[in-house]
Order: C-alpha cells, then structure tokens, then sequence
C-alpha cells in the first residue's frame, strides 16, 4: 500500500478549491504531469482528497468500492434537495432506486417519445426561419426545459405557457442561488445567493405538492403511487427533477454535438448519423467522452481504504474527474481526438467505462431516457438542416464549471436539407 501523491496541505491556508474551480481542467492536467500518475491528492473544500483521472480508479470508486466512497450528508445538494435518490446513502437509496426505477424504463420510457418528439418539432422547427444564426445553447436549453417540465410535472408549452414560464424562472433563481452560495457554511442563511435559492424552492415545493394532490396521469401519478419514504419524498424528487441542472446537461451535450458535426466537412458524417442509428449513437458517447457536461462526483470515505493501490484515510474525499477519466491514454488512444469510429473498433466493449452520468450502481437513473431524447433531438437536426458556425472563426474553448459549454456561446446558421431522406432513430 503506497502513498499517495501529493500533499493534503494544511486546514484553510493549503485549500486549492479556488484554484480548482477557476480552471478544473488545467488544475488537473498539471498535476498528472507533475506526479507522473493519474491519482494524487490535494485539498478541496477544506478536506484532504483523492483526485482520480484514470478508468481503473473511478471503476474502484464508484462499483467496486461504491459502499465505501459515499455521499457527503453534510454538502449542499442534501442541504437544499434534502434526502433523494442523489444525496442519501447504504440501504435507503437503494430502496429508493428500486422504488423509482420502473417510471425510467419500460412502458414509461417509451410513452416519453411521442411527447419529445413534439417538443423537437415545437423548438426546432424555425431554426432557419429568421435567416440569422442561432445561439444554439440558448435554444437547447429551452428545448430541455420544455421536455424536462412537461415529463415530470405534466407542463406543457401549448396548454400551460404562464405556468411554465412561472416555474422556468424559479427554476433558474434557484440554480442562480445555488451556485452563488459559499462553498463552507458556517452562520445561518449567511448569503443572499442562498436566501435566492431557498425562497425560490419554497415557491417551486408549493407548485409540486399542488400537482401530486391534483394529478393523476402522467409521471407525476406514477410517482404519487410508489412506496416512498415519506409524504415529502416525492415533492423531494420532483424539484431534482425539474432543476435547471437537467435542461443545462442536455443543452451542454446538443450544444458539443451540434458544433462537432458542423460544416461542409461534416457533411458526409451527418449523412451517415442520419441513415446509420448505430453510427449515431457512437457519435453521442464520443460527444460524451470528450465533452461531459459534468466535471465529476465526489465522494467522502466511510472508512480507511484503498484505492488504485494508495491508502485513503477514513473521511477523505474523492473527486473522480469525467473529462481525465474519458481522456486516459491507456485505454482511449488519441484521447483529445474526436473518433466515433473508435466505439466499433477497440473500445467497443467500453461504454460503461465513460462516467458522463456517473456509474456503478448509483448512475443516474436516468440515463436511458436522456438518450432517448438526445437522439430524438439529432435525428430531427439531421434529417431537417446542414448547420455551420457563423462567423466560421468563432472561439470555442469550453468553461467546465457548474456545467461545461463554450465559454463564448457559439453562434450556428441552419439551412433547410433539400431532400429529407428518412434516417433511423
């Protein structure tokens, strides 16, 4: 058992949170040169952590050792969400996760595609209508925020326009709030940003609890149904559910796979993602791979233990980071190149290797269903228009944090396809 590299540094003055968020991806990159190793240790949020870059550590950490890497019941997320699916721990989320599985799989998942389908139609059907570029981040975000109100809370554009333009902005007052608040919490209702972000909630917990005591149909009568923990549990749930967390992810991926496909050079491979469904999806996990709208998880050790062969105290953290897992050269050749093709060839057995949502047996929930949608959205782009950036030189370096995007929202033109051939979805 060896030690780990790096060093812990000392309560407050040694803290690199600062430095971390500014720039997740050069904090990270420099380090894995200077250590020589894709697991080190620094301190973040005030605590000595693990810092895991590599496929074979973030395995460890989030399957094999899940029941030892934990949630943290102190963060904001429980502080704010209270006890969900994401922020509870051992044998209630467990339960949790048995109880909601059944409305993200099966009949549930697939009574989702007429209804996205028409949302596609409604958000995407004008993209050339004005003759301008559009900002395509803004634009998925809405299509996102449609798709995410009208699943969960049974809200929808046509039929309730104020009321989802009501909930859409505290939603965004709430994630403004959340990401406004300081990292460590030490006196009561200390910041604005958070006061924001629960008066936000409040209203937002108000217009739930009104849709399960009314609703009977949809996703919202199915989860007033299950065996939960609670009567709030499932007012709990609905508020993760419907968080701009959800529409930004969405719009982050569109956004990466939209600007990777751009161009007259990206013609033929449009083409080919139209009428190849299997070709589609291996450009949606490289879209993934290099541009996972999360920058990583955290996790709080349990008890003494091992990870990737170092000693991990009893209440250290580990952060395993997305964009270095995706991009270990010992099992992605070429990490920084985007290669669809490498998902037929040698890592075609590796899908479950990418963390985009996590992994292990605490992934997201929801992952089925969010690539349904995402195919759902680029089928209807690719059989509807070519697309390119307008201006062509436009700066896309992305920002990784809270969710990844181009730092400098990117700017496309749509031009209707002459013929819609039919593709597969």
């Amino acid at each position: 058992m060896s030690k780990l590299p790096g060093n812990a540094g000392v309560s407050v003055l040694g803290d690199k949170s600062l430095e971390f968020y500014r720039d997740p991806v050069s904090f990270y990159r420099r380090r894995v040169d200077k250590h020589r190793g894709r697991v080190f240790q620094c301190r973040l949020l005030n605590r000595p952590t693990v810092f895991v870059c590599s496929v074979p550590a973030m395995t460890e950490l989030l399957s094999e050792k899940s029941g030892i890497f934990v949630k943290d019941p102190t963060d904001l997320m429980t502080n704010v969400y209270g006890d969900t699916l994401v922020t509870t721990n051992g044998e209630e989320a467990s339960l949790l996760r048995l109880s909601l599985t059944s409305l993200f799989t099966g009949s549930g998942l697939e009574s989702s595609r007429d209804f996205i389908s028409s949302v596609c139609e409604h958000c995407l059907k004008d993209l050339s209508g004005s003759g301008q570029p559009e900002c395509v981040y803004s634009v998925f975000k809405q299509l996102g925020t449609e798709m995410v109100l009208g699943l969960f809370l049974n809200v929808r554009q046509e039929q309730h326009p104020e009321l989802l333009w009501e909930i859409t902005q505290l939603c965004t007052e709430h994630w403004h709030g959340l990401i406004s608040a300081p990292v460590s919490v030490k006196v009561p209702m200390w910041s604005s940003g958070l006061s924001i972000a629960l008066e936000a909630r409040d209203k937002l917990m108000g217009i739930i609890k009104d849709k399960l005591e009314s609703e009977t149909e949809g996703f919202v009568g199915s989860l007033r149904t299950l065996p939960l923990p609670d009567s709030g549990s499932a007012a709990q749930h609905l508020l993760l559910f419907i968080s701009a967390l959800i529409p930004k992810a969405l719009a982050s991926l569109l956004t990466s796979f939209t600007l990777a496909l751009s161009g007259k050079e990206k013609e033929e491979t449009r083409q080919q993602a139209l009428m190849n469904s299997d070709f589609l999806d291996e450009v949606l996990l490289e879209v993934e791979r290099l541009w996972p709208p999360f920058i990583g998880g955290r996790r709080l050790a349990d008890q003494d233990a091992t990870l990737a062969g170092f000693h991990v105290p009893k209440g250290y953290g580990a952060l395993y980071i997305s964009h270095a897992v995706h991009r270990d050269p010992d099992v992605f050749q070429l990490p920084d190149k985007f290669l669809p093709e490498r998902w037929r060839g040698r890592n075609a057995d590796h899908r479950n290797l990418l963390c985009t949502f996590g992994s292990g047996p605490r992934n997201c929930i929801g992952s089925k269903l969010t690539h349904v949608f995402l195919k759902e959205v680029c089928v209807y782009l690719l059989k509807h228009y070519d697309w390119s950036l307008e201006p062509p030189s436009q700066k896309l370096d992305y920002k990784w944090l809270p969710v990844s995007r181009p730092a400098e929202t990117p700017t496309v033109a749509f031009t209707p396809r002459v013929c819609n051939l039919e593709g597969g979805s």
